[in-house]
């Protein structure tokens, strides 16, 4: 069977020659021309970034994107879904105000911004479920509960509902071990719901308040909170990978995803710590799948930068390393199920061919 093909370039530009063009030369040689967008309704799926946190893609990537959208006749428009967590994000007016105060307008993108307010049965937002054509543009980085956050995590997870991303999140709600509870208040200054107290000096957990996102897990530098279920971050990977399927299923798709800041937590975040990992390029696929994989692997052969979370970490004389950049930046993580589960589904392929565009 012949392999899924991925098309890979680095940051290096001749003069001349800008990052967003050599990214329209990218998706192009991936064969983007051949979906027919001809007046159609083209949702480009991305992250506009919580306002504080500047890791996020800068909105010049999105004008490339959508420039190749418009030359092929579609209607191209910038969606995301609102959190479920409190922040600049959590509803429609705040999420648009967001957007535009990172960069994201109609001068800047050349398309418009719709945020995905409502839900469909499988708790999707409209406008994505709406749209003929979709496409991900993902910023490939860390995460604290999914060990990063590439194509699937931004389709998955960025395209539910407020509904949808409860349902992949409750699985399991953390708890406090106490004895490694050192009273930092890191946890509570993290979590989106108020869900955290200190009324023993220690922090406590409400359950009925908690959301089960994990923000507080990642947060935690003395591994003083867990998972009540074990594998609650395993479920979350499976269910991400099937709400990917849901969004994907029936319409042709496109995916690209840049590997450049990758901070160890999710952009999400209103700050962002300093990249784990050098930049190492632009990729594109129709596969999702195959896309998160290369990228995996790409990132699992870079060298580690040593003022980082991750170089922290490793430096550590009682650190035990895991030969994994995404868990040894967070050892709470899982991230093999995403891909395997994908791949089990038929969301996509493991296996791949990289074809690098100098």
């Amino acid at each position: 069977m012949e392999k899924t093909k991925v098309y890979f370039t680095d940051f290096r530009t001749g003069l001349g020659v800008s990052l967003p063009d050599k990214l329209k030369k990218l998706i192009r040689l991936a064969g983007i021309g051949s979906i027919d967008m001809d007046g159609k309704l083209v949702a480009i799926k991305m992250h506009f970034g919580e306002m504080g946190n500047i890791a996020y893609l800068r909105p010049n990537y999105a004008k490339a994107v959508a420039d190749v959208v418009k030359e092929q006749g579609g209607k191209p428009f910038l969606t995301d879904c609102n959190t479920l967590y409190p922040g600049y994000r959590k509803n429609a007016i705040d999420h648009l105000y967001c957007a535009e105060v990172n960069g994201f307008g109609w001068m800047t993108t050349g398309c418009p911004v719709i945020i995905g307010e409502y839900c469909r049965t499988a708790f999707i937002g409209k406008s994505v479920m709406d749209a003929d054509v979709f496409i991900s543009l993902t910023h490939f980085k860390g995460h604290e509960a999914t060990g990063f956050g590439g194509t699937l995590k931004n389709i998955g997870m960025g395209c539910g509902s407020r509904a949808g991303k409860m349902q992949q999140h409750n699985s399991g709600k953390p708890h406090v071990i106490t004895d490694r509870c050192r009273g930092c208040r890191r946890c509570a200054r993290e979590c989106g719901s108020d869900a955290i107290s200190y009324d023993t000096g220690k922090a406590w957990i409400d359950p009925d308040i908690c959301k089960g996102c994990g923000r507080c897990i990642g947060a935690c530098s003395f591994d003083a909170i867990e998972n009540t279920n074990a594998n609650a971050n395993e479920i979350l990977c499976c269910k991400i990978a099937e709400y990917s399927q849901a969004v994907c299923d029936g319409r042709p798709c496109f995916h690209i995803s840049l590997i450049t800041d990758v901070s160890p937590n999710c952009d999400c975040h209103g700050e962002n710590d300093a990249p784990i990992l050098p930049n190492i390029g632009m990729l594109a696929s129709f596969d999702p799948v195959a896309l998160d994989q290369a990228c995996v692997d790409l990132c699992q052969k870079a060298e580690p930068i040593r003022n980082s979370q991750l170089g922290d970490n490793l430096a550590r004389p009682d650190w035990h390393c895991h030969h994994d950049h995404f868990t040894d930046s967070n050892p709470n993580v899982r991230w093999k199920e995403t891909l395997e589960h994908g791949e089990k589904i038929g969301l996509g392929s493991r296996v791949y061919e990289l074809v690098t565009m100098k």
